[in-house]
């Protein structure tokens, strides 16, 4: 039981569509126009109401009815009872998507652990999904996530609120413009992980407090004891619960990328670690992927760094002779091109750089024309999902489950080779390690609790 058709105006045409540059002109998506699809108000219910999902919620519910809020905590879930007094309340997922028929789209905002369950009870009841980064920590759970939406026939997306930003579209078009020639290779890196893994990730186990719901919490997986040293916050450094540094900034860093380059999934993966346990993920880490004949890069090879060494130094790639003196900053990439580099620091595409800077000023002399679609709210891939179902169609330029799936593939295989301790050859299409039938452990949880046994074959 729960817890307690007009026309647009000439003006908003144009400010419909995107600034022509070069001749060539590229639209927006008619996202605002009175009267229309847009205008519509949807049934939102958020499963996880506090930190991340308190903005994810926020921005769904821009022009939207927000019908039912779930937390496994109360006092999280007074506060956005508070926020939202029409919300029924509920700290079970299960029984607020059975019983709230006004639910039409649900934002997934909890530990990387229990995003799979919610959101495959949610799509198997036809609710259109928003789940966060990385949209589960196992690749199976990934693959079935992605059968189960196409079965459905839901419209999705994956909160890696970078993919929305007009410089991934750049970043594509410098490339295949040719602005730093042929790309020879890739570097990735992160200051990450802020929370305790390695030897640092321990816990003791005591009772939960009253105001959290454990169990549910737990989700699917084991059960286990309450501690204070998993949740709210260290969670992520934990391989049951979490992905660890590569699971939390892959699917944000990897992706411009993985979009301007078509990059695909690797065939050979290694990874050195550091202080790898039985629990928890490594303190430090570098994967090397690698493509072999890739139908647009040829032999091409990318190096993800995270983490600090024995004396405390982060892992960071080397620095081209292109950006001498400037530094690479705490998180960011290196393309590496026969012409040139492009340096991006942050965790999102927001400000790539072309160095030498001559060849950037040769190059950026004459205006590039923009081929690709732009998003309409950059930053905000919760409206862009409403929007999209308001409409009746998800938009190409979305971080979709078509899209997100294998960007987070990419990330999770690289955690599969620190587990594995040795390089390992992927086959996407079997979901295996070839040759090492061990690995496949690692592939699929050891274990579900009993009810939370969800497939797309059973939806």
């Amino acid at each position: 039981m729960p817890i307690s058709p007009i026309r647009s105006s000439r003006r908003s045409f144009i400010k419909g569509l995107a600034v022509s540059t070069g001749g060539l002109l590229v639209p927006r998506v008619f996202w605002a126009q009175e009267g229309g699809p847009a205008s519509r108000k949807l049934g939102i219910a958020a499963i996880g109401c506090g930190g991340k999902g308190e903005s994810d919620l926020a921005a769904a519910a821009r022009g939207n009815n927000v019908v039912a809020i779930c937390d496994v905590d109360s006092r999280t879930l007074a506060k956005a009872a508070a926020r939202y007094p029409g919300a029924k309340q509920y700290q079970d997922f299960r029984q607020m998507l059975d019983e709230v028929k006004e639910i039409e789209a649900v934002t997934i905002s909890t530990p990387d652990h229990a995003h799979f369950p919610a959101a495959m009870h949610a799509m198997g009841l036809g609710k259109h999904v928003c789940v966060q980064k990385p949209l589960a920590n196992t690749l199976w759970e990934v693959r079935e996530m992605h059968l189960a939406a196409k079965k459905k026939g839901v419209i999705t997306q994956m909160g890696n609120q970078g993919h929305t930003f007009d410089d991934n579209r750049k970043l594509k078009e410098w490339i295949e413009a040719g602005a730093i020639g042929k790309v020879k290779e890739i570097h990735v890196w992160t200051n990450r992980p802020i929370w305790p893994q390695g030897k640092g990730a321990t816990f003791k186990g005591g009772d939960a407090p009253d105001f959290l719901n454990w169990p549910q919490w737990l989700a699917q997986t084991p059960d286990h004891p309450y501690s204070g040293d998993i949740h709210p916050f260290k969670w992520r450094g934990f391989l049951e619960w979490g992905s660890g540094a590569i699971g939390d900034m892959g699917c944000h860093l990897m992706d411009p990328i993985f979009y301007a380059l078509d990059l695909g999934i690797p065939q050979h993966v290694e990874a050195t670690t550091e202080e790898l346990t039985d629990i928890a993920w490594p303190r430090g880490a570098e994967v090397k992927y690698s493509w072999k004949n890739h139908p647009k890069l040829g032999d091409i090879t990318m190096t993800w760094y995270e983490g600090k060494n024995d004396h405390g130094a982060q892992h960071l790639p080397p620095a081209p002779p292109e950006l001498a003196g400037k530094g690479l900053g705490n998180g960011g990439w290196l393309i590496i091109g026969s012409e040139g580099v492009i340096h991006n620091v942050g965790d999102q595409c927001k400000n790539p750089q072309i160095y030498p800077e001559a060849r950037r000023t040769e190059f950026l002399a004459k205006p590039l024309e923009k081929k690709y679609e732009r998003s309409p709210k950059q930053g905000e891939p919760q409206e862009e999902w409403t929007l999209a179902i308001k409409n009746g169609k998800a938009f190409d330029f979305m971080s979709k489950f078509d899209y997100a799936v294998p960007l987070t593939e990419l990330g999770l295989i690289g955690g599969l080779a620190m587990r594995v301790g040795k390089p390992i050859v992927w086959d996407s299409a079997k979901l295996e390690v070839t040759g090492q039938p061990d690995a496949a452990r690692f592939i699929k949880r050891a274990a579900y609790r009993a009810g939370w046994e969800y497939s797309s074959a059973k939806l």
